[in-house]
């Protein structure tokens, strides 16, 4: 018995003392241990000081204090209340399998109401640093111990996390073993730009540090030179086609197609969009459009298209040219000059790819936070690591043609453009423009809006698998 030391984040006197209380009872819990910036007074516990709980600082006080086999981490300020027998689940869990962390599934209380909050099982493509692991995370000791990183103020945590992977495996419990109140309430469409603020680039800089020193002791980072592009393989029917997939969307598609038809060029260009078996205006929105010959309207023979597959039509196509271009049917191009911007990066850079920087706005065109996204942590240097932990790469996306007909596009509608980027960047250069070329236009039928936790978990456990795939042909590339 005795067997675990815990240390849990402050979030209120009495919340605290309850929980210590409760940990203080349990016959498998030796020490608690409360991280706070300043000392309390819990009966039962020691305050550990810090104004940094997740640095790599704070690890190093966590190992040096822990005396027992096992130490529970809950590092969020927030209440948290332990469900029946839940430390001895763990505790069970990780005896059974020898695992290096376990986790479990958890209740989410917002806005006073409980509900279910599934997380989803660890791989090695994990390598996100918003990983939702639960309140609760139970590690064997020793890999605290074993654990000398570079020094963190914020990715301290993170780093740790990663640490324990390449010890051994992060395993995860489907069972709801907490209660915990989440106080960020905001949609799930809001919360996904918050890595890409300002506010939020130092930390970046941390994580991105962290994982790409995890890349190279697991043999799996890349570096330049990266492979150039010659473009004059092949003979195209024009230079670019802009390529636009569109399910029901006759509110905004006549915005997108004339973005399009409005762009200035030194350079013949033409305009597919697939129409996925539309039903609402949207399919005689775009036969007025063809009629005109202002388009090229495709639809498809195949009723089991997602989005990628929507793309693998239009990249096939006969009249496809030699770069094709991206274009959401919510969205628009900035300006009548991005096609021209575009196709200059290529030429000028020699690359397969060229992902540009866009702006976020409203239905009704006007800005909205957080304004501009540039992505301005993928570096020539360092982007295609560093690619492996964010979850996108930006827009819009354009791609040399014969490149995305060697690689193909997942028939998915969603994350199929990170898939290929992540491909792209194993083997070719990828060109950034970092002035903004395309409107972004947010609104309640976005796809993302406002996802559940069911379809969050889904997208999540995807781009993990596709960071897996990545990972190992990274890792075979390099034997």
């Amino acid at each position: 018995m005795n067997r675990t030391d815990c240390f849990v984040a402050y979030s209120g006197m009495e919340e605290t003392r309850n929980l210590v209380s409760v940990l203080k009872a349990n016959a498998l819990v030796n020490s608690v241990f409360v991280i706070s910036p300043e000392k309390v007074n819990i009966p039962g516990s020691e305050t550990l000081v810090t104004e940094t709980p997740l640095s790599t600082a704070t690890m190093l006080q966590i190992a040096q204090k822990s005396t027992s086999e096992y130490c529970l981490l809950a590092l969020r300020s927030t209440p948290l209340e332990l469900g029946q027998f839940s430390i001895e689940r763990l505790f069970q869990v990780a005896e059974n399998t020898g695992a290096a962390m376990v986790y479990a599934d958890y209740r989410e209380i917002k806005n006073g109401k409980e509900m279910l909050h599934p997380v989803v099982d660890y791989q090695q493509g994990s390598l996100r640093d918003d990983f939702n692991f639960g309140p609760v995370q139970f590690y064997r000791s020793g890999i605290l111990k074993s654990f000398s990183e570079a020094h963190f103020q914020i990715a301290g945590y993170y780093a740790l996390r990663l640490h324990a992977s390449r010890m051994g495996e992060l395993v995860r419990v489907p069972e709801f073993l907490f209660s915990m109140v989440e106080s960020d309430t905001r949609k799930s469409g809001e919360i996904q730009f918050d890595y890409v603020s300002a506010s939020a680039r130092d930390k970046q800089i941390e994580m991105e540090n962290a994982c790409t020193a995890h890349l190279k002791k697991i043999g799996a980072s890349l570096s330049p030179p990266f492979q150039e592009v010659d473009f004059e393989e092949s003979e195209f029917p024009v230079e670019v086609s802009v390529i636009i997939p569109v399910r029901n969307r006759a509110k905004t598609i006549k915005d997108a197609v004339e973005s399009v038809l409005m762009q200035k060029t030194d350079f013949w260009f033409n305009l597919i969009v697939v129409d996925n078996y539309s039903t609402d205006e949207t399919t005689s929105i775009l036969e007025e459009f063809a009629k005109e010959g202002m388009l090229i309207h495709v639809v498809p023979e195949r009723k089991d298209l997602g989005i990628g597959g929507c793309w693998n039509e239009g990249i096939f196509h006969e009249k496809c040219g030699r770069f094709a271009v991206q274009l959401d049917s919510d969205d628009l191009y900035a300006s009548e000059n991005t096609l021209q911007t575009i196709v200059d990066k290529f030429y000028e850079e020699k690359c397969a790819m060229v992902v540009g920087t866009y702006q976020m706005t409203n239905f009704a065109l006007e800005e909205i936070p957080p304004g501009i996204i540039d992505h301005r942590e993928w570096t020539p240097e360092n982007g295609p690591n560093n690619a492996l932990r964010i979850n996108g790469l930006g827009a819009p996306r354009a791609f040399y043609t014969p490149v995305l007909r060697q690689i193909k596009v997942p028939n998915v509608s969603y994350g199929e453009d990170y898939a290929l980027g992540l491909a792209i960047s194993r083997t070719w250069k990828i060109g950034r423009i970092y002035e903004p070329v395309y409107l972004c236009r947010r609104w309640e039928d976005n796809t993302d809006a406002s996802l559940d936790i069911e379809k969050q978990n889904a997208h999540n456990l995807y781009k993990d698998r596709i960071r897996t795939i990545e990972l190992k042909a990274r890792m075979k590339q390099k034997q």
